[in-house]
């Protein structure tokens, strides 16, 4: 494979396992997908995606059992510089559930102003002009 053919299948790649917030909460909102917060538990506590399962790394040997099988599985981190999700996504992957990893995650979604649950209330923050689409 010459240089530019195996750098345009490495993007198709990424494009086929990765996904952008704004793509990952149509998809919730359709029903034909399930976030998954892959971050350990005080993470968690202090502020997670709104209707997310949460599955860390500690519960991955005991948990893979409860995930739905029936949807997409769109695992998360807490953003660009967390590889936690990645280490999930192939685990899911290997144990044959279709999996998609967040882009920016949990950062990201945030910035976007998407629903966020701390304490049992969901809230939204404010859009981050820097990341968000003008209307």
């Amino acid at each position: 494979m010459d240089g530019i053919a195996a750098r345009l299948a490495f993007v198709d790649a990424r494009l086929a396992y990765e996904i952008d917030v704004v793509a990952a909460s149509r998809a919730v909102a359709a029903g034909s997908a399930v976030l998954v917060d892959t971050r350990r538990q005080e993470s968690w506590d202090h502020g997670h995606i709104a209707g997310a399962l949460h599955l860390p790394a500690s519960a991955l040997a005991t948990g893979l059992d409860d995930l739905p099988r029936d949807r997409t599985l769109i695992v998360y981190g807490w953003g660009p510089g967390c590889n936690g999700a990645t280490t999930t996504a192939r685990i899911l992957l290997a144990a044959g559930l279709d999996t998609r990893e967040l882009l920016g995650g949990y950062e990201y979604w945030v910035r976007n102003g998407f629903p966020t649950e701390s304490g049992g209330a969901v809230t939204r923050q404010a859009p981050d002009p820097l990341v968000t689409a003008e209307a």
